[in-house]
This record gives structure tokens, C-alpha cells and sequence, in this order.
């Protein structure tokens, strides 16, 4: 019996570290989730705090850009047209660079998240 104490003790040792490593390891991986959704969550609030303030600044001043338009011209409606234009001529050029736009994102994501 004497041969299989060692091994026996070396066995439940060796189970007692692997235990002890899942634990660490499941504690580990826990922090990182954590992390990683109060970042991304984090970075939507950031996002769509500022997005929302740069929405409100652009109405206004597409507002008075159309209404100062229409007084040079001496027609409000045309000034709206102009504007709106403006706007749709914008869309269109991002609608056209939509897939570099999505690289872009998806790179700066990908290095923050495997960080």
C-alpha cells in the first residue's frame, strides 16, 4: 500500500489545482465580461449623448441656413429645396462610402475588444 500513498496524494493535489484554476479562470473570465459590456454600454451612452446634441445643432442650423437662403433668393420654400438637397446629396455620399465606414467601425471596435 505504501507504493500508492504518493501517487494518491500527488492525485488529489493535482485535483485540487485544477480545481483552483477553474475557479481563477471563471472569476476571470466574469471581470472581462463585465468589463467589456460596461465599456460597450459606456460607449453607446457617450455616442448617442453627443449624437443627439449634434442632431439638435444640425436642425437648427439647417433651419437658419434655409431661412438666410430664402432671403437671398427672395423665396423661403426655395431655400428649403436647396437645403433639403444638401441633405440628400450628403446621404448619397454616405451611402457610397458605407462599407469603409463599416470597416472603420469594425476595426476600432475589434482592437478595444480584443484588447
Amino acid at each position: 500500500m505504501s507504493f500508492f500513498e504518493p501517487i494518491n496524494q500527488q492525485t488529489k493535489e493535482a485535483v485540487k489545482s485544477g480545481e483552483k484554476f477553474l475557479k481563477y479562470s471563471e472569476e476571470y473570465f466574469n471581470l472581462k465580461i463585465f468589463r467589456q459590456v460596461s465599456f460597450s454600454i459606456s460607449m453607446i451612452l457617450k455616442v448617442l449623448a453627443i449624437g443627439v446634441l449634434i442632431l439638435i445643432a444640425i436642425i437648427f442650423l439647417a433651419i437658419s441656413g434655409a431661412i438666410a437662403l430664402g432671403d437671398q433668393l427672395n423665396s423661403l420654400p426655395l431655400g428649403i429645396v436647396i437645403v433639403g438637397v444638401g441633405f440628400l446629396l450628403l446621404a448619397g455620399l454616405v451611402y457610397l462610402f458605407r462599407k469603409k465606414i463599416d470597416k472603420k467601425i469594425i476595426r476600432v471596435i475589434s482592437e478595444s475588444y480584443f484588447k
